[in-house]
């Protein structure tokens, strides 16, 4: 199993790390100037069944916990998200190489809302449900479905969105009463202590276990006793993880990136349109997994909104508006996408790939003419917009969904209306109309995907799924001796169970009136012990 949070292009083969790697595989300088980071203790992957037991251990008294009064605990987190913004915006600045401004309004500002959210709702989210029972069937019986704890989770998050990405399953999920053991990816493990550290004092020892180190560590905790799995990464390393869950028969949810489109008709508003595809493609260098990778742009309009969105990107500004990639890796792959597709044609409009050994790919744009590229196919993570024109809208839609991740997709277009009828053909988990890529901060609104992108939800009362199981409990106060299904069997019970089907619609009118008679004359012998 490959590092689980590293973003890799899915159509190659996973490298294992070497030796020394999976020893230390925290790195020691930033991606933005190669200044020293702080040293991270590892731990070691022998260590985590142990951490999984002691989870297990705490989990059972804090599931026995209110849930009122759990989130009264985790309300708590909010303020101190809050009052070390500074701290913690620009600890994923010198870590990851985003600006600090995009660190404070993605990684900090949504999870005040996160916590919000959850802990004003998960009282009445986690309420039992009462089951409708027929009243002649079942008589005297109740019945009520109640939301109970998976028990331990297993969560694993990426170094693209290292503080946003894991506070959206650590909170529901220590809410709903789970123990959560956590392993940050170990290229951000400094911004997972971080979020693990609003925790402290809070909750009851072993409730929350963070596991610091690489892949080996991350495959200790798959392999656990964990009653659930959390993943954000890679598809190989989701692939594996699905398979290693499937034969424990533990439930994983798995987010495994995007290749997402850009549709752009022709009465769109272009000067938003141009900005917003912009913003969509480039926030943290491209190194999001609902960035626009692909614009379909319908011909009319192509070359206007072309040259506009070329002269945006050219007035970003290095370091400023713009994130350097996070890793040597990423950046890589990158570097191979672009190349590939300008020896098959492409031509680059804006930006380029930089001097090898760098990290700070400008926002590049490209025109390309096929999808068949792996520009075009493959997640890039990474900051280059290719355009395509389309004829018509049909020829958008359809090349599209033709990718094997579904994410989300954006339309831009005025006629909200049609926008709204066009989505219900998109093969995608989240659908925006003159917007991309933000909903994810929107705690009510569920994050899911179809195809390679996972199956997972995060977000919305639809990640309790993940997150807890049902339990129906059924309450009889009948009280009779006997139930009508009971045995004895008797041929006055073969009359009541055939008389019962054509009464319920296996015969014609008068075929349900002599039915009725016959249950009239057979039901109180049964029940009365008489047959």
């Amino acid at each position: 199993m490959e590092t689980e949070a590293q973003r890799e292009d899915p159509a190659r083969p996973a490298e294992r790390a070497p030796t020394a790697l999976v020893a230390a595989p925290f790195p020691e300088t930033s991606p933005l100037d190669g200044s020293a980071l702080a040293n991270v203790d590892a731990t070691a992957a022998t260590e985590v069944p142990d951490v999984i037991a002691r989870a297990r251990a705490a989990q059972l008294e804090w599931a026995a916990t209110p849930a009122r009064d759990r989130a009264a605990i985790v309300a708590k987190v909010k303020q101190r998200l809050l009052s070390r913004a500074e701290e913690i915006a620009d600890l994923v600045h010198r870590e990851c190489g985003k600006p600090v401004e995009e660190a404070a309004l993605a990684e900090v500002l949504p999870n005040a809302d996160l916590v919000d959210y959850w802990t004003q709702s998960i009282e009445e989210l986690l309420e039992g449900t009462t089951v409708e029972l027929d009243a002649i069937s079942y008589p005297g019986k109740v019945g009520r479905i109640h939301r109970e704890a998976r028990g331990v989770v297993g969560l694993i998050t990426p170094w693209n969105y290292p503080v946003a990405i894991p506070l959206r399953t650590l909170v529901p999920a220590l809410l709903a009463g789970n123990a959560v053991v956590w392993k940050p990816s170990e290229v951000s493990a400094r911004s997972g202590a971080i979020v693990a550290s609003l925790f402290e004092g809070l909750l009851p020892e072993g409730v929350l276990c963070l596991v610091q180190g690489g892949g080996d560590v991350g495959a200790a905790v798959v392999a656990g006793d964990v009653d659930a799995v959390v993943f954000t990464g890679s598809v190989a390393t989701g692939r594996r993880i699905a398979v290693k869950c499937a034969e424990r028969l533990v439930p994983c949810s798995l987010e495994l990136g995007g290749k997402d489109a850009a549709i752009v008709l022709r009465d769109c508003d272009l000067e938003r349109t141009a900005r917003g595809l912009v913003w969509g493609a480039f926030t943290n260098a491209g190194q999001n997994c609902a960035s626009i990778e692909r614009v379909y742009v319908e011909k009319a309009i192509a070359k206007a909104l072309t040259e506009r969105v070329v002269a945006l990107t050219k007035a970003l500004r290095p370091g400023v508006d713009t994130a350097v990639m996070t890793t040597e890796k990423q950046c890589a792959i990158v570097r191979r996408h672009l190349d590939e597709a300008v020896k098959a044609g492409a031509e680059v409009l804006a930006g380029g790939a930089p001097e090898e050994g760098s990290l700070a790919f400008p926002p590049t744009v490209v025109s390309v003419a096929s999808d068949d590229l792996a520009l075009m196919r493959d997640e890039t993570f990474g900051p280059i917009l290719p355009i395509a024109v389309v004829e018509t809208e049909d020829e958008a839609i359809e090349r599209a969904n033709a990718s094997r991740y579904g994410l989300t997709t954006s339309l831009w277009t005025k006629r909200i209306n049609h926008a709204h009828q066009l989505s219900a053909r998109l093969r995608t988990g989240v659908v925006t109309i003159n917007n991309h890529g933000f909903t994810a901060a929107l705690p009510a609104a569920p994050w899911t995907g179809v195809g390679e992108s996972g199956h997972g939800v995060t977000n919305s009362p639809h990640a309790l799924g993940e997150l807890t199981r049902p339990r129906f409990v059924l309450e009889d106060r009948a009280g009779g001796k006997s139930e009508l299904w009971w045995y004895p069997y008797t041929p006055v019970l073969r009359t009541i169970a055939f008389a019962m089907a054509r009464l319920r619609g296996g015969a014609g009118f008068f075929g349900r009136i002599g039915a009725l008679f016959q249950l009239i004359g057979a039901l109180p012998k049964r029940l009365l012990g008489g047959g």
